[in-house]
C-alpha cells in the first residue's frame, strides 16, 4: 500500500462537512503522516463512545484533549478527576520539547497554550462544590447498588420508596430513610403496610439499617440532602466556551461504587429532565465516565436495565456519553453496542488472559487494509491509539492508528493556592455550601408517632379517671343482685319470723302426754 493511498483513504473517512474536533494524524508503516488528519464529527458525539487502554497509555490526556476541543466548540463537558490531577485545565499548558516535537509531527501549527473555564465539584464538599442529591432523587435501584443489597433487600427498599411516594413522605437524607425503615418494620407502621405493600421482616430491616450506618461511617452521608444538585449548572458557558465540570473523587476513592453510581444518577436525571432535542449539529453536553468498570461490577439486573435504557435513549436529549476503562471487555455487550466512537490505546499482552482480551478487542474494530490490527495494538506508543468513529451517515470509519494531539492546558493539578482561589471565586461553590433541612419523612413520622403516643396517654388517663365510677357501679349492681335473689329473700323471711317471735313471746305447744314424775 502506498502512502498516498493511505492519505486519501483517511482523509475521505475522517473529513466531515459539519464542525468536528481534531484528534491527531494517522500513522502509516511507523511514520506519522500529518496530511492524514483524523477528526471526530461533533454531530455524531451524542452517539457515545469508548476510550480504553492499559494504565499509563495516555487515556486521561485523550479525555483532556477531547474536553478542551468540545469547550472551544461551545459544548459543556462533565468528567471525573480520578486522582485530582486534571484541575490544571484551568491554566494554559507549558510547551516543552516533547510537545513541540509532537505538534510539528502532526502539523498542528495553530497550537496556543490555553486555559479553560472549569468548575470543581466533590462528593464530600471538602475539595469542590458539594454535589448532592436527595435519597428520593437517587432512587431505590441505584441506592441498592451502593448499599450492595441482595434481591430480597432491594425489594424491601422498593417498598420503602413506594410507601413514601404514596404517603407524600419526602426522603431527603439518610435519617429520613432510616426513620421510614424503622416505622414500617415495627409497631403501627408494620401493621399498616402488611396487606397493601407486604410485610418487612425485622432481620431484613436490620441488615439494611446496618448497611446504611456503615455508609454513614464512611463519611459520605453529606452526599444526600438539600440543596440537591441542579443539572442546569452543567450546561454553563463562559464567553461562548463550554464549562468543563470536574468531579474530584480523590477523597472518596475507597468507595468507588458511590462515585460511579452517582455519575449514573446524574445521567438518569438529565434523561428525565431534558426535553427531546432531535438531531443537533453538536451535543448539548458530553459526559465522560472514567473507571467505567466500577459502574458495572456486580451490578444487579435492575441496575443494568436502567443503565442500558439511559444509554440508549439519552442521545435524543442531545447528550453524548464516553466511557473510559482499561479493557473493552469491562463494558457489557449491550452497552458496548451503543458506543460508535472508539479510541483504544495500547493493550499489554503479558498473560494468557491479556492475549485473549487483545483478540476480543480486535474483533470490535473494523478491519483495515493498512494494518495487522492484532500486531499493531501491542506496538502503540504513549499518546497513540487505534481510532474508529461514526461518519455523519452513522457508518463506522475504517480503523486508523493515530498520533494524538497534545492538550493545550496544563497537564497536571493546580497548585494548592490556585485551587483554593478557583473555589473562592466560584459562585457554584458558594451556592452549594448552603445546607437546607426541610420538613421531610423524619419530621413527619416523628410528629405522627408523638401524636399517637399522646393519644394513647390521654386514653389511658381517661380509663384511670373512669375506673372508680365503674367500680362503684359494679359494687352497687352486685349488692342489688344479692338483695333481690330468692335465697336472700327466704333468709330474710326466716330472720323476720325469728325477730317477731322474740318480740311477742310466742308460747310453745304443750305435749298432750302427761309428764311422768
Amino acid at each position: 500500500m502506498s502512502k498516498e493511498k493511505f492519505v486519501t483513504a483517511i482523509t475521505s473517512s475522517y473529513s466531515f462537512p459539519s464542525a468536528s474536533i481534531f484528534l491527531g494524524a494517522g500513522v502509516f508503516e511507523g511514520e506519522i503522516v500529518k496530511e492524514a488528519r483524523v477528526n471526530l464529527s461533533l454531530k455524531m458525539m451524542n452517539r457515545h463512545g469508548l476510550v480504553s487502554g492499559a494504565t499509563g497509555s495516555g487515556k486521561t490526556r485523550t479525555l483532556q484533549l477531547m474536553a478542551e476541543q468540545l469547550s472551544l466548540a461551545g459544548v459543556p463537558v462533565f468528567m471525573p478527576d480520578m486522582k485530582g490531577d486534571v484541575s490544571g485545565m484551568a491554566r494554559e499548558g507549558t510547551p516543552n520539547e516533547k510537545i513541540k516535537e509532537r505538534l510539528k509531527s502532526i502539523g498542528l501549527d495553530g497550537y496556543k497554550p490555553t486555559g479553560f473555564p472549569i468548575e470543581l465539584y466533590s462528593l464530600s464538599g471538602k475539595i469542590g462544590a458539594q454535589m448532592r442529591a436527595t435519597v428520593t432523587e437517587f432512587g431505590p435501584v441505584m441506592l441498592g447498588k451502593v448499599l450492595e443489597l441482595n434481591e430480597i433487600q432491594s425489594g424491601v427498599l422498593m417498598i420503602l420508596f413506594k410507601y413514601a411516594d404514596d404517603k407524600k413522605l419526602p426522603i431527603v437524607d439518610l435519617n429520613d430513610l432510616k426513620k421510614v425503615l424503622n416505622y414500617l418494620s415495627e409497631g403501627a407502621g408494620a401493621a399498616e403496610i402488611k396487606e397493601a405493600y407486604g410485610k418487612i421482616s425485622s432481620s431484613t430491616a436490620g441488615t439494611i439499617l446496618r448497611k446504611i450506618v456503615a455508609m454513614e461511617q464512611q463519611g459520605v452521608a453529606r452526599l444526600f440532602g438539600e440543596k440537591s444538585f441542579d443539572i442546569e449548572d452543567l450546561m454553563e458557558k463562559v464567553d461562548g466556551r463550554g464549562v468543563i465540570s470536574l468531579l474530584n473523587v480523590s477523597d472518596v476513592q475507597s468507595q468507588p461504587e458511590i462515585f460511579s453510581t452517582f455519575m449514573l444518577s446524574l445521567l438518569a436525571e438529565l434523561y428525565q429532565k431534558l426535553p427531546e432535542a432531535g438531531d443537533l449539529d453538536k451535543p448539548k453536553l458530553v459526559f465522560f465516565i472514567d473507571e467505567a468498570h466500577l459502574l458495572f461490577k456486580d451490578a444487579p439486573k435492575a441496575f443494568m436495565d436502567q443503565i442500558e435504557q439511559v444509554i440508549r435513549l439519552i442521545r435524543s436529549k442531545g447528550v453524548g456519553i464516553f466511557f473510559c476503562s482499561q479493557l473493552v471487555q469491562d463494558i457489557p455487550p449491550t452497552v458496548l453496542s451503543q458506543l460508535g466512537n472508539r479510541v483504544s490505546h495500547v493493550i499489554r499482552a503479558f498473560t494468557p488472559n491479556d492475549v485473549k482480551a487483545l483478540k476480543e478487542t480486535v474483533k470490535t474494530f473494523p478491519q483495515s487494509e493498512f494494518y495487522d490490527l492484532e500486531k499493531q495494538f501491542t506496538q502503540l506508543g504513549t499518546g497513540q491509539a487505534f481510532v474508529t468513529v461514526l461518519n455523519e451517515k452513522g457508518i463506522p470509519t475504517e480503523t486508523v492508528t493515530v498520533h494524538l494531539a497534545p492538550p493545550a492546558s496544563l497537564m497536571g493539578p493546580l497548585a494548592e493556592s490556585e485551587y483554593k482561589e478557583q473555589l473562592n471565586q466560584s459562585a457554584i461553590f458558594k451556592k452549594y455550601q448552603e445546607v437546607i433541612d426541610p420538613q421531610s419523612a423524619f419530621e413527619i413520622l416523628t410528629e405522627k408517632l408523638k401524636a399517637q403516643e399522646e393519644e394513647q396517654v390521654e386514653a389511658k388517663q381517661q380509663v384511670e379517671e373512669q375506673k372508680p365510677a365503674r367500680t362503684a357501679r359494679a359494687e352497687k349492681s352486685t349488692f342489688e343482685q344479692v338483695i333481690n335473689s330468692p335465697i336472700t329473700k327466704q333468709i330474710g323471711k326466716e330472720m323476720v319470723r325469728g325477730v317477731f317471735g322474740m318480740l311477742f313471746g310466742t308460747t310453745p305447744r304443750r305435749s298432750t302426754a302427761r309428764r311422768k314424775w
